[in-house]
C-alpha cells in the first residue's frame, strides 16, 4: 500500500465511523504528514525519537529510537490482528 492508497483507505474508514462528520483524504493527507512527517519537515513521531521519548501507541505499537535506530514493537492487538486471534 503507497501513502495514497493509506490516505484513501483511511478516508474511507473515517467515513464509515457513521458519526455523520467526513474527513475528506485532504485532511487525512495533512494529518499523516504531521505524525509522520514529510521529506522537508519532521513528524511528530520523529520530534519524540529525536529527543529519546518513545512513542507508544495504544495497543498498535510503540517506536523506540537509540542513536540513529530507529525500532517498533508492535503491541498486542495488532500481533492478535495479525496472527487471526483477535476477539
Amino acid at each position: 500500500m503507497d501513502r495514497s492508497h493509506l490516505i484513501e483507505a483511511t478516508a474511507g474508514n473515517a467515513a464509515d465511523s457513521g458519526d455523520g462528520r467526513q474527513l475528506t483524504p485532504e485532511h487525512i493527507e495533512r494529518a499523516l504528514d504531521a505524525v509522520f512527517g514529510t521529506v522537508d519537515h519532521p513528524g511528530s513521531i520523529a520530534e519524540a525519537l529525536r529527543r529519546g521519548e518513545t512513542v507508544l501507541l495504544g495497543s498498535f505499537g510503540s517506536f523506540h529510537g537509540e542513536g540513529e535506530e530507529v525500532s517498533f514493537r508492535p503491541g498486542k492487538a495488532l500481533t492478535e490482528y495479525l496472527r487471526g486471534t483477535a476477539g
